[in-house]
C-alpha cells in the first residue's frame, strides 16, 4: 500500500512459514453458535466458519509480516500505473477449481458482477468503483477505477474472491445453500452436519500448493470445526481433547481455568504471543438511530457512568488495558498524541468535529478510585443528562417534558457479555436509568445486528496497520443507511467521510498515518460507543500435537502455517490408561 515490498521477486516462503513442515494429520477447533449457510458472500444466514478462507482464493495473497502488501496467488503478474487508476491482473496458467475446471479471465470479471451486483453491502460498495472491466488477453484483464481517487482500489482487487462462473448463476449465488461449495483454495467442503459441525478436507490436487505465498502452509490433511451452544461446553471440550486450540480471551479462564491434568501432565500448553497490530475497538455500540441516543450529552453520560477500573480489577484480574482510541496498540492511535500540522491541515474545515482535549492529545478516559463507586462518574453523568432534558423522580430518570422513563435494552450473546452488561446495568439503576439485558441466539443476534434492531449492542470491529475501504463500511454516512454494513452506531458525519477520503488517497505511510489519527479523534469526539478493554497480547492454548513456527508474524499467529506432531499424538496415546 504504501513504500515496497519486503519480499522480492524470487522469493521462496513467507519468513514466519515453515517450508518443511509435515504434512497430515487432523486439526479440531471449537466454535460457539451455529451456522445454516455455506455461502460466506451474502447477508442471509450464518456462513459454516472457514469456508471463506480454505475453500475460495483472491488474486493475490497478504503478507502477515507486514503493514499491506500482496503477492501474487490465482494472478500471476499486476500491473498499475503510479496513479493507481487502474490495475491489470494476469492470470497464472496453472490456476484451476477444485474440479479441474481452469480458472479463466471469465471467471474473473464474473466475480466481480456478482459480487458488486449481489454480494454482501462491503463488497458492493467497493467493486462499485469500477467504471470499466477490460478483457486484454487470453490470461489478463484490467479494471479501471473511478475519479474518487482511491489509491488502495488495486490492492481492494487484488483480494477479491474468484467464484466459478461454470457452476453459479447472479440467481443462485444469492440463495443460501448447505452443498459443498466450489473454489480453488487448498481444502473442499467433505461433511456438512448443520448447526453441529463442518469438515475440510485438504485437496491433494491443489494448483497452487508449491507457489512462494503457500510453501508451509495449509498442512492438516483434515481441519473439523465443531459448534457449541456455550463457551463454557466449548471449554470444557478443549479440556477434554475434543478440541485442539483455543484463542482465550477471558482473563477470568486465562488467571484461574488453566489448571487440569491435561496441562499439568505437559499435553497443552499455554502461550502470550506478541501481536503488532491495533487492538481494534471492543465497545457498547450506541445506536444513534434511536430517539433516546441521538443526543450526545445522553451518550457522554452513559461513557462515565461504565467504571472500567473497577470492572478490570473485580471481573477481569487486572489483565485488561482499556481501550482509548479505535486503534488502540499502534502508531495510528491518537492518544496521548498532540495533532500535527497534517491532522490539523485536514480538520481546519471542521472545526466542531474534534473535542480540544482530543486534539492536543491530553484526553484518556476517566478512570475512578476503583473502589465500585465512581461518585465522580455519577455526578459527571447527573449533570449531562439534566442537561440533555432528564430529571430524577422518585429515583427515576425521566424525560422532563414527557415524563417517559429513561430504559432501553441491551442485546447479548454470549454468558460472559451478560456478566459484564448485568454489571453496567446495575450501575445505571443507581442514576434511575433501567436496562433490560436481553440474551439472544447466534441467528438471531446477527439478524437484528444486520438490521440495526437494538438500542445497544457489543461489538468488536477489528484493525490492521493498513485501515482502508473498510473504515467507509464502518464509520460512513452511506453505510449508516445500508443494512449488512458495519455502521452499527449510524455515524453521519462529514469530518469522518473526509477522514476516510484522505487516509485512501494518501501517497506516503507519514499522510496516511496522520489521516487515521485524525479519523481517529474525529471517532472519540462523537461519543459513538462506551469502550471497553482489549488483551495486551494474543493468549493462545493449544494441545501439544499442534506445532507452530518459531516466529510470530505482525499479525499474531496463522493458523495456516501450523502442522500436525505426530510423535506427540503417539506419546499422548500411550499414555491412555
Amino acid at each position: 500500500m504504501h513504500g515496497e515490498p519486503l519480499e522480492h521477486a524470487d522469493f521462496s516462503n513467507f519468513p514466519y512459514a515453515n517450508p518443511a513442515a509435515p504434512k497430515g494429520g487432523r486439526a479440531r477447533f471449537g466454535k460457539q453458535g451455529s451456522y445454516d449457510n455455506l455461502n460466506p458472500f451474502i447477508v442471509k444466514g450464518v456462513s459454516g466458519d472457514g469456508v471463506r478462507e480454505y475453500v475460495y482464493e483472491t488474486l493475490m495473497a497478504r503478507a502477515y509480516d507486514e503493514p499491506f502488501t500482496l503477492y501474487g496467488l490465482i494472478a500471476e503478474t499486476i500491473e498499475t500505473p503510479p496513479d493507481r487508476s487502474w490495475v491489470e491482473f494476469t492470470l497464472n496458467p496453472a490456476a484451476k477449481f477444485s474440479d479441474g475446471t481452469p480458472i479463466t479471465v471469465d471467471d474473473v470479471i464474473f466475480s466481480h458482477a456478482v459480487l458488486r451486483d449481489h454480494g454482501r453491502p462491503n463488497h458492493r460498495s467497493y467493486y462499485k468503483k469500477v467504471v470499466k472491466v477490460e478483457k486484454t488477453g487470453e490470461r489478463s484483464v484490467r479494471f479501471t477505477f473511478d475519479d474518487s481517487g482511491d489509491r488502495e482500489m488495486p490492492l481492494i482487487m487484488g483480494l477479491m474472491p474468484i467464484l466459478p462462473s461454470h457452476a453459479l448463476t447472479p440467481e443462485s449465488f444469492e440463495q443460501t445453500t448447505l452443498d459443498p461449495p466450489l473454489g480453488s483454495g487448498p481444502y473442499t467442503v467433505d461433511a456438512v452436519d448443520p448447526g453441529k459441525s463442518l469438515t475440510f478436507k485438504r485437496d491433494p490436487n491443489y494448483w497452487g500448493r508449491d507457489l512462494p505465498v503457500n510453501r508451509g502452509r495449509y498442512n492438516f490433511d483434515e481441519i473439523r470445526v465443531d459448534y457449541f451452544r456455550d463457551a463454557s461446553s466449548m471449554f470444557e471440550a478443549f479440556k477434554s481433547g475434543l478440541v485442539d486450540l483455543r484463542d482465550e480471551l477471558s482473563p477470568n479462564l486465562w488467571a484461574q481455568g488453566y489448571d487440569f491434568p491435561a496441562l499439568r501432565q505437559g499435553k497443552v500448553v499455554t502461550e502470550a504471543l506478541p501481536i503488532e497490530t491495533p487492538a481494534g475497538m471492543s465497545a457498547l455500540v450506541f445506536n444513534t438511530r434511536r430517539p433516546i441516543f441521538s443526543d450526545p450529552r445522553v451518550r457522554q453520560a452513559l461513557i462515565r457512568m461504565f467504571d472500567y477500573t473497577w470492572i478490570d480489577r473485580t471481573l477481569y484480574h487486572d489483565l485488561f488495558a482499556y481501550s482509548q482510541s479505535y486503534f488502540a496498540r499502534s502508531e495510528l492511535s491518537s492518544h496521548g498524541r498532540p495533532a500535527d500540522e497534517t491532522e490539523r491541515a485536514l480538520l481546519a474545515p471542521f472545526p466542531d468535529a474534534v473535542k480540544p482535549e482530543i486534539m492536543d492529545g491530553t484526553f484518556s478516559f476517566a478512570a475512578s478510585e476503583g473502589a465500585g463507586q465512581n461518585r465522580e462518574g455519577r455526578i459527571a453523568a447527573l449533570k449531562l443528562l439534566s442537561e440533555a432534558g432528564y430529571v430524577l423522580r422518585n429515583g427515576t430518570l425521566v424525560n422532563a417534558e414527557t415524563g417517559e422513563p429513561f430504559t432501553f435494552e441491551i442485546l447479548a450473546r454470549t454468558r460472559s457479555q451478560e456478566r459484564l452488561l448485568l454489571t453496567y446495568a446495575d450501575a445505571l439503576k443507581r442514576i434511575g436509568i433501567e436496562v433490560r439485558i436481553r440474551q439472544v441466539d447466534s441467528a438471531q443476534y446477527e439478524r437484528r445486528k444486520q438490521t440495526f434492531e437494538f438500542d445497544m449492542i457489543p461489538n468488536y470491529w477489528g484493525a490492521s496497520l493498513s485501515p482502508g475501504n473498510e473504515q467507509s463500511f464502518r464509520w460512513g454516512s452511506k453505510a449508516a443507511k445500508t443494512e449488512g454494513s458495519f455502521n452499527l452506531a449510524g455515524v453521519e458525519n462529514e469530518a469522518v467521510d473526509a477522514m476516510i477520503a484522505a487516509m485512501l488517497e494518501a501517497k506516503t505511510r507519514e499522510d496516511f498515518v496522520s489521516a487515521v489519527r485524525a479519523l481517529d479523534r474525529v471517532l472519540l469526539s462523537g461519543d459513538y460507543v462506551v469502550p471497553l478493554f482489549y488483551l495486551p497480547d494474543q493468549w493462545v492454548a493449544r494441545w501439544t500435537k499442534l506445532r507452530r513456527p518459531d516466529e510470530t508474524p505482525l499479525y499474531g499467529y496463522q493458523i495456516d502455517t501450523w502442522w500436525y506432531d505426530q510423535d506427540q499424538d503417539s506419546r499422548r496415546e500411550t499414555r491412555k490408561p
